[in-house]
């Protein structure tokens, strides 16, 4: 098989896999994936050894684009809204497929995950938005990255289920973050 054999094969399963999660989540069966993109079980996973890597290849870019949107909003002049913005992209894109949330999640406590890194990364960069919030004094500072990423997939997971609820979720998790000026907590 050639290289635009092998090229034309990739960006067919990555189509394939696109429709498939879109339709069924990111549990969608892996052989129909093969099958539907007129391809054998071995060529997908040659391109894809696991699903973390088919996941990888359909996210990363958009993941990465999470990431530097985190690095555009800490030029803005609301620390706390730069975050707000910023956690509002992160839980839309945990939405992307049924199921993504926990894969996510997964991926980010597993370091053999293909996914891991860049999950990692993302991470990171909220925690930036997040010390610059608190620096300034308009988020608690008894929230950690991974209490703000746990905060961002529970959203994202019970909006998953009920999307009817996704802006008073998400009023409600700013709410709780935001550091008043006669807190009590």
């Amino acid at each position: 098989m050639g290289r635009k054999d092998a090229r034309r094969n990739y960006e067919r399963l990555l189509t394939t896999a696109r429709t498939a999660f879109a339709e069924h989540g990111v549990g969608a069966s892996l052989n129909d994936i093969a099958r539907t993109a007129g391809v054998g079980n071995v060529t997908l996973y040659r391109h894809f050894p696991t699903r973390q890597a088919l996941l990888e290849a359909l996210l990363g870019e958009s993941l990465r684009g999470l990431q530097a949107r985190s690095d555009e909003l800490l030029a803005s002049p609301s620390p706390r809204q730069a975050l707000l913005t910023w956690m509002t992209a992160a839980v839309e894109h945990a939405m992307a497929y049924r199921g993504l949330v926990d894969a996510l999640v997964d991926s980010l406590a597993d370091p053999a995950s293909e996914l891991h890194a860049t999950c990692q990364a993302v991470k990171a960069a909220g925690a930036q938005l997040l010390t610059r919030a608190q620096g300034a004094g308009v988020i608690r500072p008894d929230v950690d990255a991974s209490a703000l990423f746990s905060l961002i997939a529970s959203v994202a997971w019970a909006v998953e289920r009920t999307p009817v609820h996704r802006d008073q979720l998400l009023a409600v998790m700013f709410d709780g973050l935001h550091r008043g000026v006669d807190e009590h907590v």
